[in-house]
């Protein structure tokens, strides 16, 4: 990790979906003036809501949130970018009297803040539009092979980190895995993080709030997405959107729909556990259970001890 001073150290909330993040990270920050930075590359997109747990009207009118709402869905959501919007939001927050919190669980979104970019060579517009266009014809796994022949270290990633590891090797010829470690950008900000995790019980919190996603209406959601964005839109591969668009188009029952959304919500689950097991440096990470009594107890010391390394600097 970059030696960064310790006043540059910022609480991040991460975990898996459902953990219980965003009631843990609101409960904290009613505590002192706060603003939350949303680390979610799924609620960046506008209309996108209830399938993507996006914190209510009346939770951002309690508290300030940034990182929502700042794409269209036919755009493409770029670690990079996010993270470069975020180290603004922190220096912003400060300077207005409030504390940043980052809240999220798109680990790569994270590591984009916390271990530096890369410099990035110059691509061609155009030439990016037209394989952009290409690119969208291709299913996860047909990325998936082409991202294995041609950067070997970024072909476990999700699709929009197999479309860009594809379009950097096409258009500059060079690995992106290769760029981030011979042209680095040093980080600027050092994570504290609490791990949100309710161990056992995350399936049944899964299968819990895709229920009332259901019941709020995420199907009639999808059906009025459906009259304004494209298919082919990257938004669509937030999770459980695809899905229920497919259960709109009469292909899968009810039934069937959530069945798989729960599948697939649960195999994300525990792609997120593994990414937070072996990424993070454990050193800087404190467990949370957000089912145990304790727990505000336990979230409030983790938030002061940030803060008495960040006096302590002062």
């Amino acid at each position: 990790m970059t030696d960064v001073s310790a006043d540059a150290d910022v609480r991040v909330i991460c975990g898996p979906t459902a953990a219980g993040k965003s009631a843990v990270a609101l409960w904290l920050a009613e505590r002192e003036p706060t603003t939350i930075v949303s680390a979610d590359s799924r609620q960046v997109y506008r209309g996108f809501d209830i399938g993507t747990a996006k914190p209510t009207v009346e939770e951002r009118a309690r508290v300030p949130h940034l990182g929502i709402d700042i794409a269209q869905p036919t755009e493409r959501s770029s670690a990079a970018a996010w993270a470069e919007h975020a180290s603004s939001w922190i220096e912003a927050a400060r300077q207005e009297g409030r504390e940043p919190l980052i809240v999220g669980g798109t680990g790569l979104y994270l590591r984009a803040l916390f271990e530096g970019l890369f410099d990035e060579p110059p691509l061609d517009a155009a030439s990016r539009r037209g394989l952009e266009r290409v690119l969208a014809t291709f299913d996860i796994h047909e990325l998936r092979r082409w991202t294995l022949a041609l950067d070997p270290d970024r072909g476990h990633l999700g699709r929009t980190q197999l479309l860009r590891a594809v379009e950097i090797a096409l258009l500059t010829g060079r690995r992106m895995s290769e760029l981030h470690r011979e042209r680095p950008r040093p980080a600027r900000w050092r994570a504290r993080y609490l791990l949100v995790d309710p161990g056992p019980s995350l399936a049944d919190r899964i299968a819990a709030r895709l229920d009332r996603m259901l019941d709020n209406g995420w199907p009639r959601e999808v059906q009025r997405l459906m009259t304004m964005v494209p298919a082919s839109a990257p938004a669509w591969n937030a999770t459980g959107y695809d899905i229920l668009r497919r259960e709109e188009l009469g292909e899968l029952s009810p039934e069937a729909a959530r069945d798989a959304v729960l599948i697939q919500t649960r195999q994300y689950a525990k792609r997120q556990r593994t990414w937070f097991r072996h990424q993070l440096p454990q050193d800087v990470v404190t467990r949370l259970d957000p089912t145990v009594p304790t727990w505000q107890s336990e979230a409030a010391a983790w938030s002061e001890a940030v803060r008495a390394t960040r006096g302590n600097a002062a």
